[in-house]
Formats: structure tokens, sequence, C-alpha cells
């Protein structure tokens, strides 16, 4: 996959480290200093982190939105900090001006929960290297679990990925850049959920690769009855089964642990471990 000034090999799975610079997420948002989301951004790569996603707007169940600006504050100091750390960096963003401004900080991928839908956003991104995730989302974030319906979850959401990537083609962005989310918690129930995962390999639309993030989510909560940072065990449990249904970057907060969980998995595939 192309991924700015990197090229992944996704022929292993990924992991992913979720760096929030909101007050407010669903999980972990609490206001910390640069000099202390810089440290946690630090632990996450030796961890064995391979991306880092940073998060300037949360986009939790109920999120109020934040000026374009105001994200671009909490956001490109990480960046700048950030940007020789020797992995790729992840801007979470919906908004075509923070796009763009990312990427001249030195952003190497866009993971927009609009799936570039906004106008001007496709543009802010087509003509870069970047990796860009584009996901499903019923909604938006403030209204999308008041009472999400489909006819079929697993039809519906292959059908609005496919049609934005033929509109990401005709745009001329390579799909060697782009990497499909299914956008668990984003608009669908508990039952939603499992039913998107455990379809998972009937979702596949063409030869994209799946970004699956499940870590800490109330579709977790809804089963093992926890609060989010006591939801690990449940996310590993989902994680796993998603890369047993061809899942290849996994967008987790607690990288050392996912990592550790990961490589007993690919132990136990690899037939020549012996």
């Amino acid at each position: 996959m192309q991924c700015g000034r990197f090229e992944l090999n996704l022929e292993r799975p990924l992991v992913m480290g979720i760096l929030n610079v909101t007050p407010d997420s669903f999980s972990d948002g609490a206001p910390l200093s640069l000099d202390q989301t810089l440290s946690r951004a630090e632990r996450m790569i030796k961890e064995g982190a391979d991306l880092l996603d940073i998060g300037g707007e949360s986009t939790r169940p109920g999120a109020e939105p934040v000026s374009p600006q105001e994200e671009l504050d909490r956001v490109l100091p990480v960046l700048y900090a950030l940007r020789d750390c020797g992995i790729p960096l992840s801007v979470d963003t919906c908004k075509p001006e923070v796009m763009s401004a990312a990427l001249n900080a030195g952003a190497d991928m866009i993971n927009d929960i609009l799936a570039l839908q906004a106008p001007g956003a496709i543009d802010a991104v087509a003509a870069s290297r970047c990796g860009v995730c584009i996901m499903h989302m019923q909604g938006e974030p403030r209204t999308m679990q008041a009472a999400p319906q489909y006819d079929d979850v697993v039809k519906d959401v292959q059908a609005f990925l496919a049609q934005r990537v033929q509109a990401l083609e005709a745009a001329g962005i390579a799909s060697n850049r782009v990497v499909l989310d299914p956008g668990f918690g984003f608009g669908k129930t508990p039952g939603q959920n499992y039913t998107l995962l455990r379809h998972l390999d009937c979702l596949s639309v063409g030869h994209y690769p799946w970004l699956v993030g499940v870590s800490r989510k109330s579709m977790i909560g809804h089963v093992v009855g926890r609060e989010p940072s006591a939801r690990l065990a449940g996310s590993l449990a989902a994680a796993l089964y998603g890369l047993e249904k061809g899942a290849r970057i996994l967008r987790v907060h607690d990288v050392e642990r996912t990592v550790d969980a990961v490589k007993v998995w690919q132990a136990i595939k690899d037939e020549s471990f012996v």
C-alpha cells in the first residue's frame, strides 16, 4: 500500500495506534499537553505500532463538531513533532482544509469517516501520494446511533463503499493508496456491528484491504458489560476475528497487547513454525 512517504507491506497485519488530541473522545479523551501527547506516541512506537492515527475532533456518538482552525491547532503541532518518527502518520479528519494542511505538514494518510464526500475532499488528497481510508457511516456523529436502519446491513455497506471506490478511481486515486473501513459503531446497532464483522469476508469490494476499528467500542461493552478502559480482552477477541475474516490493519488503543496477540495469531497460522 502506498502511504505517503512509505510503502506498507500488507502481507502481515499492521497495527495502527490511536493518538487522540481531543478532550472528549469516548475512551481516552482528556486534555493533554503536547509533551504528554508525544510521550504517548513514543510509547506506542516502542510497543510496535506500524502507524499512528492522529485525531483532533471526537467522532463518538453525540459529539459536537469543532471548527477547522480548532482541529488544526490540535493536530499540526503533533504532526510537526512526529513527522520524522519513522512510521506513517495518519490524520483522522473529514474536513478538506484540515486534510490539505495536514498533508503539507507531513501526514502520510487521511482517515475520513465521511469517505471523502465533503465538497473538496477528493481534490484535497488526489494529487498527493497519501494513503486514504474511507469509512461507512449512516448519519453523522451527533445522531448516528439514534435509530440506525438497513435493508441488509452487509449489502448496504458494501454498496456504499463500492460507490465511493468508483468516485476515487474516477478522480485518479490509485487503488494501492486506498483501504476500506466498515465503520463499526458508526450508525449501527450492536447486532448490526457483529453481523458486519461476522461477514467481513463477504463485504469485499474488489481487492481493497480492510481496516478494522473495534477497540473499546460500545459493541464490545454491550457484550462484556464493562467500561471502555476495561474492554481490552473483548477488543482483542473481535480484532483477531477480524483478521480471520481478512482485515489487514487494526486500529487500536492498546498497541502492545494487540501486537502480542497478532504475533501469536500469526504463529498459529504459520505451519512452518514447528
